[in-house]
């Protein structure tokens, strides 16, 4: 097939790509895991896309970023278990097959194969820039559980959540996650015991783009 120019508006109307994400999502409902459907993705995908410009990346650079922050949770389809693994390979096969020159896919397929903190780092600039908008996606609008006496403490830490930001100082020194959290459902520390993972690999990724990382809860910085 000849290779072309395709973008993430080609993506996103891929009737494919969309029915996976779907049915991916489906499946994590019936889980008991948080969102991950259309909100999910196309927020990662901006946020993505967000950083990379910010930081004068390529405008290139900045459209496969955010085509990977579409796409990175499709392999929860197959499972959650390395669902960054079967994801980056079902992204390869899409990819491969709308056309997307190997080079392109290269670079998606590695960006969403290591966006996991259970087996994945930020080789490059645009998986960095995937982690960041991954991991920083915390809110309470994710939560599906109905009863906030069920609540887990995944479900506690995502509805605590009244207000998450991520956003980069105009020096492009520092990229800082500002989160407002109503303690009467979860606790900073609630936040540390499942999120501390992430937070270390959204350091690691902070520093692939020469940026330090801050977290900041309810304006006390605590990394």
């Amino acid at each position: 097939m000849q290779t072309k120019i395709l973008t993430l508006e080609d993506v996103k109307n891929n009737e494919a790509v969309n029915t996976y994400i779907t049915c991916a999502d489906e499946s994590l409902f019936v889980l008991g895991y948080t969102e991950h459907s259309f909100p999910h993705v196309t927020r990662v995908s901006e946020q993505s896309g967000y950083i990379l410009r910010t930081m004068n990346y390529p405008q290139r650079d900045v459209e496969l970023a955010q085509i990977a922050g579409y796409l990175h949770d499709i392999g929860n389809i197959v499972n959650r278990i390395n669902h960054s693994l079967s994801g980056a390979v079902m992204a390869f096969r899409i990819l491969d097959n709308m056309g997307f020159p190997a080079e392109d896919i290269a670079t998606i397929t590695t960006a969403i194969g290591n966006h996991d903190e259970g087996t994945g780092m930020p080789v490059n600039h645009i998986c960095a820039a995937l982690i960041l908008a991954d991991k920083s996606d915390v809110r309470r609008s994710r939560v599906r559980n109905p009863e906030i006496a069920n609540f887990d403490i995944h479900d506690r830490v995502n509805y605590s959540v009244k207000k998450s930001d991520l956003k980069i100082n105009e020096e492009r020194t520092l990229v800082k996650l500002k989160l407002s959290v109503d303690t009467k459902y979860g606790s900073v520390m609630d936040y540390f015991e499942i999120f501390l993972g992430r937070m270390i690999m959204c350091r690691k990724a902070a520093e692939t783009l020469g940026l330090q990382f801050k977290l900041i809860i309810n304006e006390q910085q605590l990394i």
